[in-house]
């Protein structure tokens, strides 16, 4: 089961703000004065004046500034593993009202090679990371994994590193060089050409071959993004030592 935590953290933000407002206006603010309203009301009003400032301002930056988030997957390894807490600049791409998403300011649009996290077109309560490989109108050609981009082939260098045992290669988007893996060495998976229609992204991700990315869920419109992903702020997996190397690790 998926929990919306924009709609609970949001409607707790209001409530807790209404109670402050007519305690303040109505029941009189204090709790002397409210001696003689139920017990129930006087725990409210209590609660509501400790927790409100607090819920404004983890709402007001969660909404607006940062928001964290955990990779459940591996789908983009080996630039983001599973464990990794990172933050999520949410005003990358303009900003938007918590729960309903709306616009409300522009401020920029994503550019090739950016780590992003979008809501799922089919569940927007799903949100996925990948990396920005086309952008609206592009056509992309996928083959033996390779890309090719309005036509241009894409540099892609093999490295003497290895990332569980499957060797680094480097790709460069536009001067933006990146790591990414291909398990499967005789074939790539859904080798095909993808047009980008205006105001939507192809997204792909890094582990090319275990990536349920643009290629199986179609591009994503600009209203799907939710933010660009900027560092690494924790590794942690449960019965395993934390990573403290990958603490504060920029997200290229």
């Amino acid at each position: 089961m998926n929990i919306n935590f924009a709609f609970i953290l949001t409607f707790l933000t209001l409530l807790t703000g209404i109670v402050v407002i007519l305690n303040f206006f109505f029941w009189r603010n204090g709790r002397a004065q409210n001696k003689h309203h139920p017990k129930i009301l006087i725990t409210l009003i209590d609660f509501s004046r400790s927790f409100f400032p607090v819920l404004l301002f983890v709402l007001f930056v969660r909404s607006f500034v940062f928001e964290p988030f955990r990779i459940p997957s591996g789908s983009m390894k080996p630039t983001l593993i599973v464990g990794d807490f990172i933050f999520v600049k949410k005003f990358s791409y303009g900003l938007r009202l918590p729960v309903t998403e709306t616009k409300i300011l522009d401020i920029g649009l994503p550019e090739r090679g950016d780590v992003v996290v979008f809501r799922l077109p089919s569940n927007p309560n799903v949100n996925y990371i990948k990396r920005v490989i086309g952008l609206p109108g592009d056509e992309i050609t996928y083959k033996n994994h390779r890309l090719r981009i309005n036509g241009k082939l894409i540099d892609i260098t093999k490295t003497d590193e290895f990332f569980e045992s499957t060797p680094i290669y480097n790709e460069n988007l536009d001067g933006r060089i990146h790591e990414t893996i291909f398990h499967n060495k005789s074939w790539s998976n859904r080798n095909s050409i993808y047009v980008v229609p205006k105001g939507e992204y192809f997204f792909m991700g890094d582990n090319r071959d275990r990536s349920r990315d643009s290629r199986y869920i179609g591009t994503v419109p600009e209203e799907y993004l939710v933010g660009e992903a900027v560092r690494v702020w924790m590794h942690f997996v449960p019965w395993e030592m934390p990573d403290w190397r990958r603490i504060g690790m920029k997200i290229k």
